[in-house]
């Protein structure tokens, strides 16, 4: 290799460490970028009423604050309330619990050759003070991921209010990256990743509002404390495909524990079912209206971007997913693997290769006609002493 190979070479894995190093940025970039391009979306919507630039973007982002907002005010303070009652009806629990195997006893006590032990409060509460101390020294670092992720949001809704204002002016300056001859093809292909996240935005809203909707039904006719919370929870978390309705189920079956056990579990149910017609009904159809996504396809790339970029990549998976699929089918499929033509030295070979292989077993068959140079008719050349415009 020459010089400036190595020196390219050398640019090139440097470019790569630095971009690993700083990778959580780059993802907190992206997700900024998404939500811009939701409220972009919003925003162009908004001006087909007649209404300013400045004006669409002002009342966007007002209704994204007031979305967050909402959430805070529906979710924070009943959840703190009933963790409250949870601390405080857990010795009521246990000594439920006590009546419970009393009763198991009484009724089977001649098929047992020993008494089933009762819970102590005392008992378990000295037996939870190790945890409760490794609790109280977590704190510190319960707090500082706390105010982490606080200013990570924060982060995020900087850089989104920063793109949403100018977004011709960063689209220019990503395409400037790019070779001359190419820059208009990756305007295309930006193009196309904007409409693709727009619709994974749409598609993500029904699935969320659905699932809410369900669960508030049927937390409500369970008659389980803040069906609205646990709804409003469950839609969130739906956007985390097979993980998130598996952690959303938690809250619900935890509140309802403590009027009895029966309710827990018909929670339960009530959430497999939502989660059943949530992933054969609910989510192929809406995605397939929406982004073309395999089922397989979104599982390896939640447990690939969890398993390299953390809690992030999960959440981020998806319009990740849906960003690498249009690059792939658009950059790599198109103009690079459907443009690769073989000489045809090459095609000969390959054709040869077939017979032999073929002649081995005992098969006769031939190179298909598209994947053969396309030949010209020989045309017979006119004798020396013949007038051509006589033939």
């Amino acid at each position: 290799m020459k010089l400036g190979q190595w020196m390219g070479l050398l640019a090139l894995i440097a470019s790569c460490y630095i971009l690993w190093q700083i990778r959580q940025a780059l993802l907190l970039l992206f997700a900024a970028v998404v939500l811009a391009t939701a409220l972009n979306r919003l925003a162009r919507y908004l001006q087909k009423f007649g209404l300013k630039r400045s004006i669409a973007v002002l009342l966007s982002v007002s209704f994204l604050i007031l979305i967050f907002v909402g959430l805070f005010l529906i979710i924070v303070p009943p959840f703190t309330q009933q963790f409250q009652q949870l601390t405080q009806r857990a010795p009521q629990g246990i000594e439920r619990l006590n009546q419970w195997i009393d009763q198991f006893e009484g009724r089977f006590s001649g098929q047992f050759g020993q008494r089933l032990p009762n819970l102590d409060v005392n008992d378990i509460m000295q037996q939870l003070q190790p945890l409760f101390n490794q609790l109280v020294g977590g704190a510190g670092a319960f707090v500082g991921n706390t105010l982490g992720v606080i200013l990570s949001f924060l982060l995020v809704i900087v850089l989104t209010l920063m793109t949403l204002a100018e977004p011709l002016s960063y689209r220019k300056a990503f395409i400037q990256l790019f070779p001359s001859f190419y820059r208009r093809r990756v305007d295309g292909i930006l193009d196309e990743c904007e409409i693709a996240l727009g619709r994974w935005v749409i598609g993500a809203l029904i699935s969320m509002s659905v699932i809410a909707f369900l669960s508030l039904i049927g937390l409500s006719v369970l008659q389980v404390p803040l069906p609205l919370a646990h709804a409003v929870v469950a839609g969130f978390l739906n956007l985390i495909p097979n993980i998130g309705p598996t952690l959303s189920v938690i809250p619900p079956m935890t509140i309802a524990l403590l009027d009895s056990p029966l309710k827990s579990g018909f929670v339960f149910i009530l959430y497999f079912l939502i989660q059943q017609f949530e992933s054969n009904v609910l989510t192929p159809y809406v995605m397939a209206q929406q982004v073309s996504l395999l089922p397989a396809v979104t599982l390896i790339a939640q447990v690939f971007f969890a398993t390299f970029f953390g809690f992030l990549g999960l959440l981020l998976a998806l319009p990740l997913t849906v960003v690498a699929q249009v690059w792939i089918r658009e950059a790599l499929i198109k103009d690079i693997l459907n443009q690769w033509s073989a000489s045809p030295k090459t095609l000969a070979a390959i054709d040869y290769a077939i017979h032999e292989e073929q002649d081995s077993i005992g098969v006769t068959a031939s190179l298909p006609e598209k994947y053969l140079p396309e030949q010209k008719p020989d045309i017979p050349a006119p004798a020396e002493n013949e007038d051509p415009d006589n033939q």
